[in-house]
């Protein structure tokens, strides 16, 4: 199996390490993010990284007990970038010094920085449009007044005298800013000048992913039976087409269809896994079981509940079904599995515990096979292209595993979830029509639990309002609405009302995340 060259991110704490190897990943270079508290000597020796960043963070270098690298991190003799309270940290481990923040040196939010009269080839792209300045993204209030040894200034801010410094000797980098946001128009750009530096191959691909991994599971499962809980997302169909490349038949899905599902969903999921690819799926038909308990069920938490210990009680009863099967697969991610950086007392929970299969694993007795564990959602979206996954799936919005349920506040019936359907439906039609579906995080229709006065025709009417959801979101943890034209807005809600019997009103929901959630409930 090829063995990739691997840069290591020493993650401090900052909220935005994630888009550091997301931005790693993008230039196909290998990297893994692991808390300051877990890297030791041994965990280096081991890693054997062929470049390390330090990301930012929260805390302050000059509070004794703040967090550090070991020493050996240095004695590796491999590139360093240190970033924002990275750069800090490497001026005081190396022999400069650093100042708490005082509020005519602190920058937060977006400043320039202006080169120095020395070239360094990290910069390579920089200051090359006329305007002899890059803008950047700054959140820092201690600042560097000293360099350490060997380093120089190779451009400044007006409130970071040191905004980028480097020891070219030692190929040691450190930048006060965030290269990682997209504040930083050009940080793209510095970040593939430092994996030049480093030497990496670039050689990171998702064709090279999928060969490796399909050697990997054959190895890991043998003969042995997988089954996979196929919801008809990205990871689990993603997740489900590279495990049968690898074991064919050996792998069996189950579609647990709930009654919650969209117009046409399970027919479409069903299909182009039994017949585009030519999968062994359960497609188990459960609709009255779920919506039965469902019944005058009106609390969000009690329907969430409820919905989750029917999916475990029936995939377990059609898994049960399978002689043989020995492993569960599961479509998690790294953003999954990172080590997140807790400043109160030692490394943080690492894995998230809401995956649809939750506690299936020690419940059934099976081994765990997670094929996407080390890919962030855009890497998966391109291994799903390249097993030959058609777009409708791999750009597919994210659901919810409760699906409609919490997208019907109040109590669920079969009428309205047959309104919501066909609005739903309306909707997301429209959005492909206009071409912004590929713009949007995630795009719905929520029946609400009121009744309003309407005129139709030269009748009154006495039917539910619906409201429009649309966002956008890199990873659904913070969101805006999307700014629809009135226009468009004006002809989706003409359509819904004229199209789906039980619909006299629409409005649109323009609450971001936070206050408010994404889904309704």
């Amino acid at each position: 199996m090829t063995q990739h060259d691997r840069l290591l991110i020493i993650d401090f704490g900052s909220q935005v390490t994630q888009l550091i190897a997301r931005r790693l990943r993008e230039l196909n270079v290998y990297c893994e993010i692991h808390p300051y508290q877990n890297v030791t000597d041994a965990f280096l020796k081991d890693f054997a990284p062929k470049a390390i960043i330090f990301s930012g963070g929260p805390d302050s270098v000059t509070r004794e007990g703040s967090p550090r690298p070991p020493q050996a991190a240095y004695d590796l003799g491999v590139p360093i970038l240190g970033i924002c309270y990275g750069q800090q940290v490497m001026m005081q481990d190396l022999g400069g010094k650093v100042e708490a923040g005082q509020s005519h040196t602190a920058e937060f939010g977006r400043a320039y920085v202006k080169p120095a009269d020395a070239r360094l080839p990290l910069l390579d792209g920089w200051f090359m449009d006329g305007s002899g300045r890059e803008q950047v993204w700054m959140s820092h209030g201690d600042h560097v007044s000293e360099l350490a040894p060997g380093f120089e200034v190779f451009a400044t801010s007006p409130g970071a005298p040191f905004a980028i410094t480097a020891d070219p000797s030692r190929n040691f980098f450190a930048v006060q800013f965030h290269p990682e946001v997209h504040h930083t128009p050009n940080g793209r750009t510095l970040y593939q000048n430092f994996v030049q530096l480093a030497g990496f191959k670039g050689d990171w691909t998702m064709a090279a992913y999928r060969e490796e991994m399909v050697a990997k599971i054959r190895d890991q499962v043998g003969d042995a039976k997988v089954i996979c809980a196929l919801s008809g997302g990205v990871d689990s169909s993603v997740a489900a087409a590279l495990i049968h490349e690898a074991i064919g038949e050996n792998l069996t899905c189950v579609f647990v269809d709930h009654g919650l599902l969209r117009l046409n969903e399970a027919e479409e999921v069903v299909g182009m896994f039994r017949d585009h690819m030519n999968l062994r799926v359960i497609h188990a038909q459960e609709q009255e079981l779920f919506l039965g308990e469902l019944e005058g069920v009106g609390d969000p938490e009690t329907k969430r509940k409820i919905i989750g210990r029917l999916f475990i009680d029936v995939f377990q009863k059609y898994a049960d079904e399978i002689e043989g099967a020995q492993f569960l697969a599961q479509g998690t991610l790294y953003p999954d599995v990172i080590e997140s950086v807790s400043f109160s007392g030692g490394p943080s929970v690492t894995i998230k515990s809401h995956h649809n299969v939750g506690g299936l694993p020690e419940k059934m007795g099976l081994k765990l096979v997670e094929p996407l564990r080390e890919l962030f959602k855009d890497e998966v979206r391109a291994l799903g292209r390249d097993l030959g996954l058609p777009d409708s799936f791999i750009g597919r919005h994210p659901f919810p595993g409760p699906g409609l349920a919490i997208r019907c506040p109040g109590e669920i019936t079969r009428e309205k979830l047959e309104i919501l359907r066909k609005a739903d439906a309306v909707y997301i039609d429209q959005i492909r029509k206009h071409g912004l579906y590929d713009e949007i995080w995630q795009a719905f229709v929520a029946i609400l639990p009121v009744r309003t006065v309407g005129v139709m025709g030269d009748g009154r009417t006495y039917d539910y309002a619906c409201a429009l959801r649309a966002v956008t979101s890199v990873d659904g943890m913070t969101a805006d609405y999307f700014p629809f034209s009135h226009e468009f807005l004006g002809e989706t809600a003409t359509r819904i009302i004229n199209e789906v019997k039980g619909i006299n009103r629409v409005t649109y929901d323009i609450t971001s995340k936070p206050p408010g959630t994404i889904e309704w409930e």
